[in-house]
Order: C-alpha cells, then sequence, then structure tokens
C-alpha cells in the first residue's frame, strides 16, 4: 500500500509539474543615457532636434505566468481632452487581445480604472479585490529621479481648443473585458499590493495612460510599486503620454511620449514590448 501510494504522490507531483506554464520570454529594456530635445537654429529658423546622448540595453527575460500580473491602468470609456479620448480607444482595442493572452497563460489581471470603483461596487472582481487580506507595505525606497523632460502643466492635452478638465470616464473601456471569475477591480495601491502578495507576484506588467500622469504617479502604478520593491515593467507600445506639443520641448506627441517612455526605462524600470506577451517576437 505504501509503495502505491508514494507511486501516486509521484503521479499528481509530475502531473503538476507538467501543466505548470512554461515562462514567457520577453525583452526587456532599460536606458543607459537618454535622448535630449535641443532648440537650435538651422537656416535661419529655429526647430528642435532630438540628440541621441543615450544607449538602450536589451536582456532576454523569462516571466513565470503564475508570478506575473498585468496592471491595466486608467484605461477609460472616455476623456475630457478629446485627442487624449481617440488614442485610447485605439490603444485598448490593440491591449484587449494581450490582456486576453495574459490571462490564458496564467497571469494575475488586475483592472485599475480609477474613479470608478461605483460602477464596479456589484461586480465579483471588485469584491474579490476588497476580500484580499489587507498587508502593510514596507516602508518606500527613496528614489531619485529628475523631473519629466516634457512640460504636460497645462494638462497635456492637444486639441486645438482644449477644454477644461471635467470627468468624462465612467469605467474601463469597453474593449477590455473583465473576467468576473479571476479578475480583480481596484484602484487601491494598498489594495493592489495585498493582491500580490497573496498571489506570490514577483513581476508587475503595466500598461495604459497616461505615461506621465497615471502610469507613474497612481497609488498602484509605477512610481509607488518599485518604491514598495515591486519588479515592474511598462509594455512601451500601450501607453500615451498626457502632452501638448506647444509646450517643451516642443517636438510632436509620439515624440514627447518616446520622452517620458526613456525616462521612465533609465529612472524607474524596464520597457517590454506587447508582441512579448502575444508570442509574435
Amino acid at each position: 500500500m505504501i509503495r502505491i501510494a508514494s507511486l501516486a504522490l509521484l503521479a499528481l507531483a509530475a502531473a503538476g509539474a507538467a501543466s505548470a506554464a512554461d515562462p514567457i520570454e520577453v525583452t526587456q529594456r532599460r536606458i543607459e543615457t537618454l535622448y535630449r530635445a535641443e532648440v537650435i537654429e538651422q537656416n535661419g529658423k529655429v526647430v528642435t532636434v532630438m540628440v541621441p546622448v543615450t544607449t538602450a540595453h536589451d536582456t532576454k527575460r523569462g516571466l513565470d505566468p503564475a508570478k506575473t500580473a498585468v496592471v491595466i491602468c486608467d484605461m477609460w470609456d472616455d476623456h475630457w481632452c478629446k485627442s487624449a479620448a481617440e488614442r485610447c480607444d485605439a490603444l485598448a482595442k490593440r491591449a484587449a487581445p494581450v490582456v486576453i493572452a495574459a490571462r490564458k497563460a496564467g497571469m494575475t489581471i488586475i483592472h485599475c480604472p480609477s474613479d470608478t470603483m461605483d460602477f464596479y461596487k456589484d461586480s465579483p472582481a471588485r469584491r474579490r479585490a476588497k476580500d484580499v487580506k489587507k498587508v502593510e507595505p514596507p516602508k518606500p525606497k527613496v528614489i531619485d529621479a529628475p523631473a519629466l523632460p516634457i512640460d504636460d502643466s497645462d494638462g497635456g492635452c492637444d486639441d486645438a481648443d482644449p477644454p477644461k478638465f471635467r470627468k468624462a470616464w465612467t469605467r474601463q473601456h469597453k474593449a477590455i473585458a473583465v473576467d468576473e471569475e479571476k479578475d480583480f477591480v481596484s484602484d487601491s495601491g494598498t489594495e493592489v499590493y495585498g493582491i500580490l502578495q497573496s498571489k506570490g507576484i514577483a513581476a508587475v506588467v503595466v500598461m495604459g495612460v497616461h505615461t506621465n500622469m497615471c502610469v507613474l504617479n497612481r497609488g498602484f502604478a509605477i512610481k509607488q510599486l518599485t518604491k514598495w520593491g515591486v519588479d515592474c515593467l511598462l509594455v512601451r507600445d500601450l501607453t500615451d503620454a498626457m502632452y501638448n506639443p506647444k509646450r517643451k520641448p516642443f517636438v510632436k506627441h509620439d515624440a514627447g511620449t518616446l520622452l517620458v517612455i526613456q525616462h521612465i526605462e533609465q529612472y524607474w524600470c524596464p520597457t517590454i514590448d506587447s508582441g512579448d506577451l502575444l508570442g509574435k517576437r
């Protein structure tokens, strides 16, 4: 009987090992220096040029799906800035299959649409987040990082006639589905930290908007999680900045977003491409 029981235990262990998800290989990028926008005079005209004073360093890394979470930051259904709303709409539709693939691979999905928890008050995914045991985060690390390389002091809206700020959002964008049986919904940093601890999460993949604002500064996002010692990765092709090209460094919107991404790569955390999560690299 002991022999049979031992064989049964070995069989169960082998089955568990076989069913464990394989690591997902990603290429993470860190910036060792930084591109700088400079205003110069050229042929009698004042123009802005991007001066390369940095190098990117790519390394391969394997993510254990069971120990990886995806945090979706503020991908709302609407925005007070029309151009921002249009870009978020496009990003949400591109992010949707990535979220599905991550969930299918075994990653934990945490939806974080700030200021919309009333919409989700009866959601099982919201209740699941609230029911997680509270965990006191560690004392935050002190991280010395300079100011952002773009001026977003005007709110960053690049509409031709920017409107005044208003809370235009009520929920997460409909394109990104919430799996009520598996996912979590929260806009609390300490709740999210508790989820990560309860699931034994070793790495957090962050996507969403806006790179220079919520993605960096929310209590559940890159700065705070990094200060708490959480290993973060930004999905650099599934984010956007709130930046008005009429402000310094006077570059196009996409270039402004790139500058913020490079700032994050240099001072806060590496970035990855969504293609890695889809297996398309």
